[in-house]
């Protein structure tokens, strides 16, 4: 019999009534890990089958599989045609969605709660039962290779590809979630069929779901939908030791962009590290929203870019903290001296009682917004269980964000700043345009 564990938790703002996430979380007999969280107060349900794997762990020659798959289990099961998988999605007026990262795939469905047994036969059916016939997947490599001249052409995307394959270079996580246009054009039947059973396997699968839902009911209707999926003798799939991370300053030159794309990062911390929150302020308070010093300094103050921010990209075991700017190639040095100098102004002076205050009411009303969906709770519980095998309540969190101080903040900034760990990434009509190792100092 599956057993059931309950994980109660109080989350309580000062600011908001007291409520309690209702989150409960069963294994079932082959293995698959079941977790919902009850919210008697909506009308729908969102479910998702989360893959606790993505394109890092991928190997060189089959970049792009992970991806790959993703589409491929859209285009027909041995029950259904995708003409049919369509149809009887918008006949329950259902979302059905997926998407690859680098380290989880997920694909999802969101309806209103009377159609849950329906759409849980489709995405039990999606991802259980596809076909990858042949046909199909030629036709899907066709589209996949548009979507990479797409992306080609789209100068953001393109900026922070340029960045992430130098930075963690001859590493998976530097390689594009995508593929590329030769490994994307290697894949056939058995490499997808072999890749498929590598990773949908109950070690590597969660199944989460939030809505209007009883956690007993659902258990046992996933049971019946699972049945199929055998018990796996294999473990997680194995990971790789934690990358490298590369310096660079790479200039690349695009003489059709009227602006160039900026791009200058550090190493960072990993998703689970005990600083997380102190990191994410700092972020915040950089560049992080409109309030931002680099917002308010650069495009605010001196009106040299349209798009400035920063942001954090966090995994497993490594991350980085990037600032990105479009801007003209005569403003270019004069954005990079500009950020550099807030840089230098994190690791110099404390930030103020006011600010700090600032950026953390931010972040909690962040928090609390976000989860203000099924569909974000959803994400929010399978996302919890792979990264850290238990549950925060918003108490949790508040609290945390609650507790760091300035001097946190400081000692991040001066760790993480370093000139010697920079990576930048121009990208654009540069002409003459030389960046030296020397001018990023801080």
């Amino acid at each position: 019999m599956p057993v059931s564990i309950p994980v109660a938790e109080n989350a309580t703002l000062t600011t908001a009534p007291t409520y309690t996430r209702d989150i409960r979380k069963t294994t079932l007999p082959n293995g698959l890990l079941v977790l919902t969280e009850r919210m008697p107060h909506f009308r729908s349900v969102s479910m998702g089958v989360w893959i606790d794997s993505g394109s890092r762990d991928e190997s060189p020659e089959v970049n792009g599989i992970a991806h790959f798959i993703e589409h491929m289990v859209f285009k027909g099961t041995t029950t259904r045609s995708a003409q049919q998988l369509a149809r009887e999605v918008d006949s329950i007026g259902g979302n059905l969605d997926a998407f690859t990262g680098k380290e989880t795939v997920c694909f999802n469905i969101k309806v209103l709660d009377e159609n849950v047994p329906a759409a849980l036969d489709l995405l039990t059916d999606l991802v259980l039962h596809p076909t990858f016939a042949p046909d199909d997947l030629a036709r899907e490599q066709g589209v996949i290779l548009e979507e990479i001249k797409m992306d080609e052409d789209n100068p953001d995307y393109l900026v922070h590809e340029l960045f992430t394959q130098n930075f963690w270079k001859g590493d998976a996580l530097g390689r594009p979630i995508l593929g590329t246009t030769k490994t994307v054009s290697s894949f056939d039947q058995q490499i997808v069929f072999n890749e498929y059973a590598r990773r949908f396997t109950p070690p590597n699968m969660v199944f989460s779901a939030a809505g209007n839902l009883d956690h007993d009911d659902f258990v046992a209707q996933v049971a019946q939908a699972f049945s199929s999926l055998s018990a796996s003798s294999s473990s997680k799939i194995a990971r790789s030791t934690a990358p490298r991370t590369f310096p660079h300053i790479t200039l690349k030159n695009k003489k059709s962009l009227e602006q160039v794309q900026f791009c200058l990062a550090v190493p960072s911390l990993e998703v689970a590290h005990p600083d997380r929150f102190a990191v994410h302020l700092l972020n915040s308070i950089l560049g992080g929203g409109m309030s931002s010093r680099l917002f308010q300094s650069i495009r605010e103050e001196r009106g040299l870019a349209y798009s400035i921010y920063s942001e954090t990209n966090p995994f497993r075991d490594t991350g980085s903290l990037a600032v990105y700017a479009g801007c003209a190639v005569d403003k270019t040095r004069e954005v990079l001296d500009l950020t550099l100098a807030e840089f230098s102004r994190m690791k110099t002076d404390l930030v103020s009682e006011e600010e700090l205050k600032r950026v953390k009411d931010q972040s909690k009303g962040n928090l609390v917004l976000g989860l203000e969906s099924s569909s974000s709770r959803m994400s929010n519980l399978a996302r919890q269980q792979m990264y850290f095998g238990q549950f925060f309540s918003v108490d949790d969190l508040t609290t945390e964000i609650d507790q760091v101080k300035r001097e946190d903040i400081q000692r991040l900034a001066q760790e993480l700043l370093q000139s010697d760990g920079m990576a930048l990434t121009l990208l654009g009509n540069l002409g003459g345009l030389k960046i030296e190792r020397s001018d990023l100092a801080c």
